[in-house]
């Protein structure tokens, strides 16, 4: 295998499948990149098992060439040293070069590296996925999807299938839903083609989180294939597969309240700012809670008290209060986290009394919302 390719194109691939590699792997071979050369360009693959990663450089685009291909083959090359000499080779052009005995030189300028390389033959194959089902998102609604759910999954094994966020897609509507039994997110999206097909799965949160780097804020599509145990993300030049958990996800739909006693409307950054403060001196305590109450006239109380270190009082205006007057606490970290994903400059909080869960929403948008449950305080 022989080809000569731009540096920043390959570092940006080896960046990308990166994501993918673990050294805490049972599989030596994973450790590595698996390089293909052929005629249409190069391919990088990188895996843990959980996840796979291919990114596909071709031989030229809008014009402009970017490998070429003295001669085909394939070699897996240690991803740390790999990765490490990619980053740092002096000059924009860089040749591989696969010797006898996978013997590999990497040249650029007059740097040479040596790597042992390993045969690409004993590579595991990534899974074979046929594309009949299929649906397509936005990259920056997949992006948002992810960003306004995937922080609420548990971290905890204890119960694994909470450590994903499970996407059913319905009616041409997709429902993502993450929760670690404490709070919940949940945000739904319209797709574009009707004929989706119907799905329930759960994908791990790792595997979102690191899709969710390794796209670009574009609006090109990204299709969608969902098979039984694996979910594939394919992008213009990128392959992104992760296994599905496995077993079947609570039913959420009963946790979200229909009625409400009490609810305020208020500014979210506002708010969000007053919780942030309250929470300076909760750090210390248990859970960082901190305390709300209504009062007449639409005012806002948020507190915090740590007998130890002190207290702290908030007040806001809120544009509105309506029901029942109102005393609960939470957590200011699980609330921050929910006002953050929250679009929209005015949200609307309902709560259902002191220890009940409560929901907030942006105001008039019902794709998404936050589920809290409040913490009991004696």
């Amino acid at each position: 295998m022989k080809f000569i390719i731009q540096r920043d194109h390959l570092l940006q691939s080896v960046q990308d499948v990166m994501k993918a590699v673990t050294s805490r792997t049972t599989i030596p071979i994973l450790t590595g990149i698996k390089i293909v050369a052929t005629e249409e360009g190069v391919t990088l693959t990188g895996s843990d098992s959980d996840i796979s990663i291919e990114s596909f450089i071709p031989k030229e685009e809008d014009g402009t060439e970017i490998v070429e291909i003295r001669k085909p083959g394939a070699i897996v090359l240690q991803a740390r040293f790999f990765s490490d000499i990619v980053k740092k080779l002096p000059t924009d052009i860089v040749e591989i070069e696969v010797e006898n005995h996978l013997q590999t030189v990497i040249r650029s300028g007059k740097s040479e590296f040596n790597l042992n390389g390993l045969d690409a033959e004993e590579y595991p194959h990534l899974p074979q996925i046929s594309e009949e089902n299929m649906f397509s998102v936005p990259t920056d609604l997949l992006k948002a999807l992810i960003r306004q759910t995937v922080f609420a999954v548990s971290t905890s094994e204890t119960r694994p299938i909470l450590t994903g966020v499970n996407w059913k897609v319905e009616n041409s509507e997709l429902t993502c839903i993450a929760t670690d039994s404490h709070r919940l997110a949940l945000r739904k999206a319209r797709l574009a083609s009707e004929n989706t097909g119907t799905y329930n799965v759960v994908i791990p949160g790792k595997s979102l989180t690191e899709l969710s780097k390794i796209l670009d804020d574009t609006s090109d599509v990204i299709d969608i294939v969902i098979t039984e145990n694996q979910v594939l993300f394919k992008a213009k030049h990128l392959l992104f597969f992760s296994r599905l958990l496995e077993g079947n996800y609570p039913d959420t739909g009963r946790l979200i309240p229909n009625e409400s006693k009490t609810e305020i409307v208020t500014l979210t950054k506002e708010f969000l700012q007053a919780v942030d403060r309250a929470s300076l001196l909760a750090r210390e305590g248990r859970n960082n809670v901190v305390k709300l109450s209504t009062f007449d006239g639409g005012v806002i109380e948020v507190s915090s008290n740590t007998p130890e270190i002190g207290k702290v009082i908030e007040e806001i205006q809120s544009q509105s209060i309506e029901g029942e007057e109102l005393k609960i606490s939470f957590s200011a970290k699980y609330m921050m986290d929910a006002l953050k994903a929250l679009e929209g400059t005015e949200i609307q909080v309902s709560f259902t009394g002191a220890m009940r869960p409560f929901v907030i929403r942006p105001l008039h948008d019902d794709s998404i919302l936050q589920l809290i449950l409040p913490v009991r305080t004696y």
